[in-house]
């Protein structure tokens, strides 16, 4: 359940935008939260853990910061969110949609549960759909209408990695969802991207630089590149004007395995 917000900001924060970024407590989504909030955007940090949004939000002191306590599978929590967001700061001008798990690493499909392919499924896409659903009815009915929303898909929505079926299914299924949001958003300003990333440098990336499974079933290290870089992209697409759209972007280590994987 979605708990009450935390207020983090001072009332003198500079305005500039209002952005949602789930998954905000850790790795990217840090990462995107912390460069927004210093060039001035104001920031829903939305996460399941409110000590880490905490965290992020102290990461920038003086930051337009709010703490939301959200699980982005519930749809109560989402709504809560977004309500949240709007009492706050009046609108909502950009969703980061960043949030997703990578489900148990290493299980082959044939001993993979349905429980965790739908923690998977509920987290990366239904969770997904929620929050894009909820920012597209926000932004199409406030005044000035439109917004932007950039979905976090992975080169995994290019190409698999081993054993990663679950993951895999949904980034390739964020792409579809990125392209009908940004078909049916032309009518009401709504800018629909996403962004691919591949081995930008997080817990969640840790051991690729001890040793990663390829798919000739070597275990080999693979390079990963500054966090912050991925960040700064973010806020390139998330500052064009409306009647721009970055609509797929990707970003990767220069020299991981990926062109030419397998």
């Amino acid at each position: 359940m979605a708990g009450p917000p935390l207020r983090c900001e001072p009332m003198n924060a500079k305005e500039h935008g209002i952005a949602v970024v789930t998954g905000a407590g850790s790795g990217i989504g840090r990462a995107v939260a912390a460069e927004l909030l210093r060039a001035g955007w104001s920031v829903a940090l939305a996460g399941r853990r409110v000590e880490t949004l905490r965290e992020t939000a102290a990461l920038v002191p003086g930051g337009a910061a709010l703490a939301v306590r959200t699980d982005v599978s519930r749809p109560e929590d989402v709504a809560a969110l977004f309500a949240a967001t709007v009492e706050r700061f009046g609108r909502v001008d950009l969703l980061f949609n960043n949030a997703g798990t990578f489900g148990p690493g290493g299980v082959p499909v044939e001993e993979l549960s349905y429980e965790a392919w739908r923690h998977v499924v509920d987290t990366n896409l239904n969770g997904a759909f929620l929050c894009a659903q909820a920012a597209y009815r926000q932004m199409k009915e406030q005044d000035p209408q439109g917004g932007r929303i950039i979905n976090n898909g992975s080169i995994s929505a290019h190409t698999p990695r081993p054993h990663s079926v679950a993951y895999t299914a949904t980034k390739h299924a964020l792409t579809g969802l990125t392209k009908s949001l940004s078909l049916d958003g032309r009518p009401y300003r709504i800018a629909v991207g996403q962004i691919d990333i591949g081995n930008a440098a997080t817990d969640m990336t840790a051991g690729m630089r001890t040793g990663a499974l390829q798919a000739n079933g070597e275990v080999v290290p693979e390079p990963v590149m500054d966090v912050a870089d991925v960040a700064r992209t973010v806020r390139h697409m998330a500052e064009l004007p409306l009647e721009a759209n970055v609509q797929f972007a990707t970003v990767l280590a220069t020299t991981m395995p990926y062109v030419g994987r397998g």
